[in-house]
C-alpha cells in the first residue's frame, strides 16, 4: 500500500535528520584553515572531527627576552634561519630540565621569523598518528611550517610513537621541503627507562658494552632528531639575571630589581626550583604589587 503524501515527507524528514546527525559524527577530510588568520595554529580534534585552528593572540616573547641559554639559542636560531631561507635544516629535540625556556625558544623563533613566512602548528603527542595528513596539507604551500609538540614522551605502546618515528626517518613519500618538527621534552629518550632493561646490555670478549634491543628501540626514536639541543637547570646567578631581565621587560627600575634579589631567592626556595618559569612568575608577582 503507498504511503500516504504526509506520511511519505514525514519519512523523507526524519531520514534526512539521520544523515545530518550521521555526517556530524563521521570523520571528514581534513580542510586547511585560514592560513592569513595568523602566525601559529593548533591541530585539535573535536567530536570525531579534527581541524587546523588559527591561534588568535600569539605569545609575544622574543629572542632577547630569554637570556642564560645563550649556546642553545644560538644553535636554535642558526637552524630556523636555514629552513626559512630554503637551506638545508635538522628536525629538532629540545630536552632537559623543566622551566629553562625550551618552548619559549621555539615560540620566539616564531615570532622572529614570520615576517620571513615562518608559521607553527602545535600538535598534541597523542594526535601524532595524524601527522601525514598535515603533511599533505601543507607541503605544496610557500610558507615554511614547523610542527612543534611540547613535553614529548611516549608510554609503551602508544600509536603516535611509531607515526612520529617513520615521518623523522622518511617513510615511501619524501619529506616535505617546508616542514621541519620541533618538540621539547624532560626525557632524552622520550620512553620510560626501567632499571631491568640494564640486563639485556650485552658484553664482549674484549670489555665493549653493547645495549640491547629493547634499549635500542628506546634510543632510537631520539636519534632521528638531527639536533639536539640540551638544557640545564640554572644557578643562582643565573636564576638572579633572568629575574633581572623580565623585570626590565616589565618595566621596574633597576632600584627595586636590586631591593628585592633576596626576595626572589625566597620565592625559588619555596617553590624549589630555579628555573626560568619560576623567575618569570616572580617577576609578574613583584610588578603587578609595585603596580
Amino acid at each position: 500500500m503507498p504511503l500516504a503524501p504526509d506520511a511519505l515527507q514525514h519519512l523523507i524528514t526524519r531520514a534526512e535528520a539521520l544523515i545530518t546527525r550521521l555526517e556530524a559524527v563521521l570523520p571528514h577530510p581534513l580542510e586547511a584553515p585560514d592560513w592569513s588568520a595568523s602566525t601559529a595554529f593548533r591541530y585539535r580534534k573535536r567530536s570525531g572531527g579534527s581541524r587546523i585552528e588559527p591561534v588568535r593572540h600569539v605569545a609575544r616573547i622574543r629572542l632577547d627576552d630569554i637570556v642564560e641559554v645563550d649556546p642553545q639559542k644560538e644553535r636554535l636560531v642558526r637552524n630556523t634561519l636555514q629552513f626559512v631561507t630554503g637551506h638545508s635544516a635538522n628536525n629538532v629535540l629540545l630536552t632537559g630540565a623543566r622551566g629553562t625556556g625550551k618552548s619559549s625558544l621555539v615560540k620566539a623563533c616564531l615570532n622572529e621569523y614570520a615576517p620571513q613566512g615562518l608559521r607553527l602548528i602545535e600538535i598534541d603527542k597523542h594526535d601524532l598518528v595524524d601527522l601525514p595528513d598535515i603533511l599533505d596539507l601543507v607541503t605544496d604551500r610557500s610558507e615554511r611550517f614547523i610542527v612543534f609538540c611540547d613535553d614529548l614522551s611516549f608510554d609503551e605502546g602508544e600509536p603516535g610513537y611509531k607515526e612520529l618515528k617513520s615521518i623523522l626517518d622518511g617513510t615511501v613519500s619524501q619529506s616535505a621541503d617546508n616542514v621541519l618538527i620541533y618538540a621539547t621534552s624532560n626525557r632524552r629518550h622520550l620512553l620510560p627507562e626501567y632499571m631491568k632493561e640494564n640486563l639485556t646490555y650485552k658484553h664482549t670478549e674484549d670489555g665493549e658494552v653493547h645495549p640491547g634491543e629493547v634499549v635500542e628501540e628506546k634510543i632510537s626514536l631520539s636519534e632521528r632528531f638531527g639536533l639536539w639541543v640540551s638544557f640545564y637547570p640554572f644557578s643562582q646567578d643565573e636564576y638572579l639575571a633572568i629575574v633581572a631581565q623580565w623585570l626590565r621587560g616589565f618595566g621596574v627600575s633597576e632600584e627595586h630589581i636590586a631591593a628585592h634579589r633576596q626576595e626572589s631567592l625566597v620565592w625559588a626556595l619555596e617553590r624549589g626550583s630555579r628555573s626560568g618559569r619560576v623567575a618569570f612568575q616572580y617577576a609578574k608577582d613583584l610588578s603587578g604589587r609595585l603596580a
